[in-house]
This record gives C-alpha cells, structure tokens and sequence, in this order.
C-alpha cells in the first residue's frame, strides 16, 4: 500500500473512532427502577389543630388506607384500630371519597360484642388533598337511647292507663244496669272508687318522673339531714304499716348528710319503705336506717331498707327497677302499685350522684341500698337541734344503732 492510502485508512479510522465515541455519549441514559422509599404522607399544617378543638371523633386516613392520625373519642369507638380504619363500612366509604371526591354522610350501627350494647354514629367521610381522607363521626347513642326510653314509655303509659280507665268504664254500665239493686250499686260504685284512686295515682307518678326527669337537685344543692328524711319517709308508711301488722323500725342517723334536695329523697326513701310494707305478711319487720361509711377517696351515705317479706328471686332482681315492672302483679295491683315507684328511686339515687341497690332472697326478705356522696360537716358546726355537735358522742351512738340494724339485715339474710 502506498502511503497516500495508508493515511487515508489512518484519517478513516480515527473518524469511525470519534463517531463511535459520540454516539455512545448521546445514548439516553438508562430509566432508574422506582423506589418506595418515598417520604410518608404527612397530615396538612392546621388540620391537627383543627380535629383537637372539633365535638366529633376524627381520623386521618393516608392514600394506602393507612390511619396517620385519630382523636382518643374516635380509638374508644373503634374507629381506628392502631394504624387501619377499625370499621369495614367506614372504610368502604373512605375509599369511595377518594376515588371521586364526593363528601359523604352515613349512619352507622356499631355492635360492641354480644354482651354491650350498639353504637349508633353519623360519620361525615370528605377527601383531603394528596389522596388524603378524613372521617368525622358523632356517637348518637345516648339520642337513640332516649328516644328508645320515650317510645316505650309511652307505650307503657298507654297500657296502664287503658286498665283503669276500661274497668271504670265497665263499672259505670254496671251501676247503670243495677239501677234497681242497691246493693249492687253501692258494690260497683266502691270498686269505681278503687280504680279512680289507682288512676289519680298513676297519673300522679307520671307528673312526679317528669317533673323530676326536668329538676337537677345539684344545680342549686342544700345540705340535707338524712334522719329527718328518714323520719319523713317512715312517718309516711307508719299508718299502713300498722293496719297489714307490720313492725315498722327507725334507726337513728346523727352525722349523715348529703347534698341535694330533701323532698326528692324523702320519695326515694318513702317509695322503698312502702314497698317493703306492701311485699311483707302480717308479723314481718321492717327496719330502716342510715350510717356514714368511710373510703379512701372519700365518704359515703348509705341508707338501708330491711324487710322479712317475701323477698325477689334474682332473675326478677335484675328488672326490678324498670318502669312499670312488678315482681307480683297481683299483689301490685291489689294495693294499688303502678310499677314506677322503684324507677323513680333509681333516678333520684341517681340524680344525686349516687346508686341504688338490692339484696333478696325469696321467703327471707330484701335489703334495699341507697349510696349517695357524704356531705362532710365542718367541725363546730351545729345539727338541726341546734346543739354543738359531738363526734364522739355521736361515734358511740351510731355505732350501737348500726350493729342493731346489722344483726336484723344478717338474720334476714341466714
């Protein structure tokens, strides 16, 4: 070859070379493999503050259905469940708003397991930016609840009334039939003198329970003696009592007061002491009592109504203080019982702060509990007699008289 061609060649070379090395540079550069090591989605500034300061339980719910963050109320319902949303419903709605950003309202039934009662929410679902969701959620429960109590209240009053009013009616077309049968007359008449008096004093428990559904005796609370509501209540019974030979007895209760209102308690405690009366046979006692109880955090007035009557088996027990619920209907209705009188004991018991409860066995007798907060006098405070108070005195005293009463509320129970 000559060197005219070898240079060529060379020049060529060196060309094909430079081209080879540029086309190399201008390859595009290979598409990196996504990762998931993307910074979590994070709640938008403001919102936390917001959902703080907001009535209803709240969720905050990522784009992977992931919950970044719940108010405490929306975990004790259940609707966030560590870091997923703790109901399917919830969630389906969650996803919904997500897709098309449509807010969203639905009621929702919540059962927390066999033994508890159902939830009912109204839950509001509206989507947040960067695929974010939040849930709102108010618990009706206590709504649904009262509405439930109104129906069946209404119901049951309906019934009630129904009885004496249709025997009243009856009654009158008897005496209208007898017209020539005076004995008959004055028969029918006596028993339409029963009914009426039932019905005044079914009408009269109703206007009572409304009355005191509609009173707080802690808003404007007065310092109550509890021996003169026991008083009261016993004084109340004692003519009844003596009449079915019942042996009505009253403890003393120097120290015991409570905050509240002094009628209501009184009704409390005449409602059981008339009931203890009712359900118990000729030569049965009844003893009723209050002593001061001493706890850690703090004291409690504990007033006790002990029979020896017939006593309640304990499936009827755990009824007993539903409204217009009797244990012997019959017996109810001889003595003119209208059923609301325990239910009324339960809503001033509970009205005060405190509870009512009992202790029965059949053919041994009952043992009714009121348990209200005490009202701790200051020392050198003076009782109702206006005498200077003595606790030791008044220790030894009360003492002796609740060992009296325990001894009766043992024998009752052996």
């Amino acid at each position: 070859m000559n060197p005219l061609g070898a240079a060529a060649v060379l020049v060529a070379g060196v060309l094909l070379g430079v081209l080879a090395t540029w086309l190399l540079l201008r390859r595009p550069a290979v598409e990196e493999t996504p990762t998931f090591d993307d910074a979590p989605p994070v709640v938008p500034e403001g919102v936390s503050e917001i959902l703080a300061v907001l009535s209803s339980s709240a969720v905050v719910v990522g784009p992977h259905d992931e919950v970044l963050e719940a108010t405490p109320a929306a975990r004790l319902l259940g609707l966030a469940r560590g870091s997923r949303v703790g109901v399917p419903d919830l969630l389906d709605l969650v996803r919904q708003a997500r897709r098309d950003g449509r807010p969203r309202v639905h009621d929702l039934e919540l059962s927390r397991g066999p033994s508890d009662s159902t939830l009912y929410l109204s839950a509001r679902v509206a989507a947040l930016p960067d695929g974010l969701v939040v849930i709102l959620a108010d618990d009706l429960t206590a709504s649904y609840r009262i509405e439930a109590t109104r129906r069946d209240f209404v119901a049951n009053v309906s019934h009630e009334l129904k009885t004496p009013i249709g025997a009243i009616s009856l009654l009158a077309e008897a005496v209208e039939d007898a017209a020539d049968d005076p004995d008959a007359v004055r028969r029918f008449a006596g028993r339409m003198g029963i009914e009426s008096g039932r019905l005044a004093d079914l009408v009269s428990q109703i206007i009572d329970l409304s009355r005191l559904q509609a009173d707080d005796p802690l808003a404007e609370p007065q310092v109550v003696d509890i021996e003169g509501v026991l008083h009261d209540a016993v004084d109340r019974c004692r003519v009844d009592a003596e009449r079915r030979g019942v042996t009505l007895t009253l403890a003393s209760a120097h120290g015991a007061r409570v905050l509240g209102n002094a009628r209501q308690l009184s009704t409390a405690v005449g409602n059981l002491v008339e009931n203890a009366v009712v359900y118990s046979d000729p030569g049965a006692r009844v003893v009723v009592a209050a002593h001061v109880r001493a706890h850690d955090d703090d004291d409690d007035v504990e007033i006790t109504v002990s029979d020896t009557g017939i006593g309640i088996s304990a499936a009827e027990a755990e009824r007993i203080f539903e409204r217009f619920y009797r244990v012997d209907y019959g017996r109810s209705r001889a003595n003119g019982g209208t059923g609301l009188g325990l239910s009324i004991v339960k809503h001033i018991a509970a009205s005060h702060g405190g509870r009512v409860g009992v202790w029965s066995q059949v053919g041994r007798g009952s043992t009714f509990t009121i348990t209200l907060p005490a009202h701790l006098a200051q020392p050198g405070a003076e009782d109702h007699q206006g005498r200077e108070a003595r606790p030791e005195e008044d220790a030894v005293q009360q003492e002796a008289e609740r060992q009296t009463v325990q001894d009766h509320v043992e024998t009752v129970r052996s």
